[in-house]
Order: structure tokens, then C-alpha cells, then sequence
């Protein structure tokens, strides 16, 4: 393992020293390190399950490490709770953002300790001068009065990211945070975030995005089962390095020759209507992947929905192999004819966060695990195990809850299902 120690350099703004966790006897950290300084944006790399997750929730209170240190300005704390980590500057922002999207945009951004009030009372013209201050900072002018649901996706990342800021947040960990955004978004957020760092806020950027970290972040850690591999400046390293330090080997071809296409007739859709599909047809082939693109609004998901029976549609066939499906089939028949849909919103439609790997896999395969209506749990411990080994989902065991499984992994269990 080469980790290049560059904190010398100047004083950290957050630092973990050897931090090691575990579950079950498993180890989720191994001796990992990271250091963010002020004033800069630092990318946190790895792949599913090394670690990235984890490492979060130790430098936000969520998890206490069960050795290891860590230190904000040069000094040892504590971070027993989120609320702690909080005070001392250190905010995290997730993919699914804590938006309420029945609140207004200023009481989304003062929410909590943060609303002004006398007497239990709140002060709502204070209240409007303070987000306005968050917003200003941000180069924003959203309506404070709109309801926050009512808002574009980067427009909801700034009321995030201002509610952060009316914290007094001098270390901001965005995970995924272009996730939903489409490419005019993400220049406008990557100027918000330059603005930030031009303030002096420390900012860890956590992304699988390659092409963002070298546009954006000043330097990079690469995590790898739970170890860190190395720190360096982005400007020193290249997308063939970071890929061949995060997953263990040389990197190989980007876009290797594809020789599973077949010419077999996997998949039909001829003239299908829905509400904003019109007379969409394609087809696709055995062991072929074939990309379907558009812009925010164009249809995407709802073609998805109506091939996969969750919407009805108004006219045309979709077919499997020489099987026209009946009209609207539904999920069900979908489902039987071997249709499955992994949604965009994966935490809202395509996990149950509260139940373990176990039964969100065989939820929706209870015909492969049953007998006469009767439950298998040998069955089930087949399936479930062999769909973490193919998909190398990491848990803890099979009766881990989906909710404490890092994103990507929560994404394996919904691919296991399908």
C-alpha cells in the first residue's frame, strides 16, 4: 500500500488517523486515513464497498470507530452523534437529499435550531433575511416562499446546500451529488462549489464520475477494502491510475470489443404510445445493452414504466422473442415474461430499506422459493447467496437491512432481485 503523506503540508481542517471498524468481525475500515484542508475540494474514491460509506459516518458522528483518532484543526475530538459533528462545522449531504417539500424554501433552509424565534414564536421576517444571506452566498435567487417540492433538483441541492451553510458548515461531504443532475446543472453546481472552496470551505466530493474529479477537485484518496491507497494531487495523477488503484490490477481496455451480440430477436417495441411517448419502436438483441437517451422531461422513464407493465399504454406491441405480451400487461406479467424494471428513485421504489437482504430479494421470487404456498428458507438462503456472490454484494450477512448498505450495494440487491 503507498499512501503519499502530504499533511505536513498545512494544518488539516478534518483528519482520521488509523480508523477501524467493524461489523459482525468484519472490517469496514482497516486503518483508514483521510485529510481534507480548507480552502479545497478533495475527492473520496472507491468502488462499492470500500469503504467510502463508512468512512462518512465515522467523520460525521454516525458511527464511533472502534480505534483511531480524529482531529478538526490539529486537535483530537469526538463525534458521538450527528448533532456534535454538526457544531463543529462537519455536514454531510447525501444523493437523497433532506428536503421537505411541503416547507417553503426559507423554512427547508432554517429548519430546526436554526429558525429565528422569540418566545416560541417565529420570526418570520428574520427568518427571509437569513436564508436570503445563505442563498446570496450561493449566487441564488430562489423564491423563499415557494414550496421546496416545487423545485428543480439543483434548485433543491442549494437549499441543501444553503441549510448547510446557515450551520455555519466549514466542512461540507457531498456524496454523488450530481447523481440526478443533468450536464447545465452540474456546471451550475461546480460553480457554487469553486465559490465555496474560494471561501475556505474544506469540501470532500464523493463521485464514480471520473471526468468530474479531474474538472473539479484539487486532490484525491482511493479507498480499497477499507484500506486507503493512496492521497495525491489531481493534477499528478490520470483516470488510468485512479482506476487501477481502485480496483487492485492494471486497467484494461476502456471500451473492449463486444463479442456477446447475437442476431436473436431479444426485445420488440413497435409504435408505442403513453402519455408523452409517441410511436416509439426498437429492438434489441440477445446479449446486447442497448442505451436509451434523452433529455430531463423527453419520456425516458415513462417508457420504462410502460415496458415493464407499471403505466398502460395507448397503442402499439411490445414483444419477447416472437411473444407479443397482451396490451398493458401489468408488472406481474411483465415480471412472468421477464421484464424487470431497476428504477431511477432506487430507496423510494426499488428497496425496502427497513427489511434484510434476504426478503428484498425474495420478495419479488417467491415462486422460486416456495412449494405448495409454503416458504423455503433453504431456497432463500440459496438465492440470496448466490445472487451477493455474483453481484459481490458486501454485507455483513443476509439479514443485514438494506438501509445500512452503502448505495451501490442497496443497487446489487436491486439487480439480485431482478
Amino acid at each position: 500500500m503507498t499512501v503519499v503523506d502530504q499533511m505536513s503540508v498545512t494544518t488539516s481542517a478534518l483528519e482520521a488517523r488509523n480508523i477501524v471498524k467493524r461489523f459482525d468481525g468484519v472490517h469496514a475500515l482497516n486503518g483508514a486515513q483521510f485529510e481534507v484542508r480548507s480552502g479545497e475540494i478533495h475527492a473520496l474514491l472507491g468502488e462499492n464497498g470500500a469503504g467510502k460509506s463508512t468512512l462518512i459516518k465515522v467523520l460525521t458522528g454516525i458511527y464511533a470507530p472502534d480505534a483511531g483518532t480524529l482531529r478538526r484543526n490539529g486537535e483530537e475530538v469526538e463525534f458521538p452523534n450527528v448533532r456534535v459533528a454538526n457544531r463543529a462545522g462537519v455536514v454531510a449531504l447525501y444523493q437523497e437529499l433532506s428536503i421537505i417539500p411541503t416547507l417553503s424554501v426559507a423554512e427547508n433552509i432554517l429548519l430546526g435550531d436554526q429558525a429565528p424565534s422569540r418566545g416560541g414564536v417565529v420570526q418570520w421576517g428574520a427568518m427571509r433575511r437569513r436564508a436570503r444571506e445563505q442563498l446570496n452566498r450561493l449566487h441564488q435567487k430562489l423564491p423563499l416562499g415557494k414550496l421546496a417540492g416545487e423545485l428543480s433538483p439543483v434548485q433543491q441541492t442549494m437549499v441543501a446546500f444553503a441549510r448547510a451553510l446557515a450551520t455555519d458548515a466549514q466542512i461540507m461531504i457531498l456524496d454523488e451529488p450530481t447523481a440526478s443532475l443533468t450536464d447545465t446543472e452540474i456546471t451550475e453546481l461546480f460553480k457554487v462549489l469553486r465559490s465555496l472552496r474560494d471561501e475556505g470551505v474544506a469540501i470532500v466530493y464523493v463521485s464514480h464520475r471520473l471526468e468530474e474529479v479531474f474538472e473539479l477537485c484539487d486532490r484525491l484518496t482511493i479507498m480499497r477494502n477499507g484500506e486507503t491507497i493512496i492521497t495525491k494531487d489531481v493534477a499528478d495523477s490520470n483516470i488510468d491510475e485512479v482506476i487501477s488503484n481502485m480496483v487492485g490490477r492494471p486497467g484494461g481496455e476502456l471500451y473492449p470489443e463486444r463479442t456477446t451480440v447475437t442476431k436473436e430477436v431479444a426485445f420488440a417495441v413497435e409504435g408505442l404510445d403513453g402519455r408523452r411517448v409517441k410511436d416509439v419502436s426498437f429492438t434489441a438483441f440477445k446479449g446486447e445493452v442497448l442505451g436509451i437517451g434523452g433529455l430531463a422531461g423527453s419520456g425516458r422513464s415513462e417508457l420504462l414504466r410502460i415496458l415493464s407493465g407499471a403505466q398502460k399504454h395507448s397503442a402499439g406491441t411490445i414483444s419477447i422473442g416472437n411473444k407479443t405480451l397482451p396490451n398493458s400487461p401489468g408488472v406481474g406479467r411483465a415480471l412472468d415474461a421477464g421484464i424487470a424494471l431497476v428504477p431511477e428513485e432506487r430507496r423510494t421504489q426499488g428497496v425496502i430499506l427497513g427489511t434484510t437482504i434476504r426478503d428484498n430479494i425474495a420478495l419479488a421470487n417467491i415462486p422460486a422459493v416456495s412449494s405448495f404456498g409454503l416458504v423455503s428458507n433453504a431456497r432463500i438462503s440459496d438465492i440470496v447467496g448466490k445472487g451477493m456472490g455474483d453481484l459481490h454484494i458486501k454485507a455483513r450477512s443476509q439479514r443485514q437491512a438494506v438501509g445500512e448498505l452503502s448505495g451501490g450495494n442497496q443497487q446489487k440487491v436491486v439487480l439480485a432481485r431482478c
